[in-house]
């Protein structure tokens, strides 16, 4: 399969739903796994990537299905390509990668990938870690460096997404932080 270019997200109060639902959105489109899983507060998260017509068309399948166990569900085309490395938390930064740190937290473990996109074409930040809902409450992390005009206009950009979904958290911009906030993605 191809990279993707488009990412689908589904957040479900309902873990069996979940399950049903996660089924039904593999089998109406060719789409590529990215997350399935349980999240904390009891809720089922199904996150898909590929073109955007098939992740729109598996994401409109699971949306017609769920009925009343949706939280929260989003479609992003044509996604920024260093949104699925940090989702898949396979980014690891050299020690002269690292500047201000751009911290975004979000209500929805959903709308995390939309401040992550928004960021990431906002401003010139590096991605390092999208952190969706485990252990976190059924919230989402977004943590970002660069310089610190980058990081306070990829924090902006992202902030004002989640703001407009009304699930903002927080949003913070540390610009010299200690190496050892770093330390773990070194």
């Amino acid at each position: 399969m191809p990279a993707p270019k488009s990412i689908g997200a589904i957040e479900l109060s309902s873990i069996g739903i979940g399950y049903r639902i996660e089924d039904e959105m593999l089998k109406a489109a060719s789409v590529e796994l990215l997350i399935a899983r349980t999240i904390c507060s009891g809720k089922y998260l199904i996150i898909v990537g590929g073109s955007v017509s098939d992740v729109e068309a598996a994401v409109a399948t699971g949306l017609s299905a769920a009925g009343e166990a949706i939280i929260d569900h989003l479609v992003i085309p044509n996604v920024h390509e260093a949104v699925f490395p940090a989702l898949g938390q396979s980014v690891a930064l050299r020690a002269e990668q690292t500047g201000a740190l751009g911290v975004v937290e979000t209500f929805s473990g959903t709308s995390v990938l939309a401040a992550a996109d928004a960021a990431a074409k906002a401003a010139r930040v590096t991605l390092f870690r999208i952190h969706v809902a485990m252990a976190l409450g059924g919230k989402g992390l977004c943590l970002m460096t660069g310089t610190v005009a980058d990081v306070r206009a990829g924090v902006e950009a992202a902030a004002a997404e989640v703001r407009k979904r009304g699930l903002l958290v927080s949003e913070i911009v540390i610009p010299r932080p200690s190496r050892e906030l770093f330390a773990e993605y070194l």
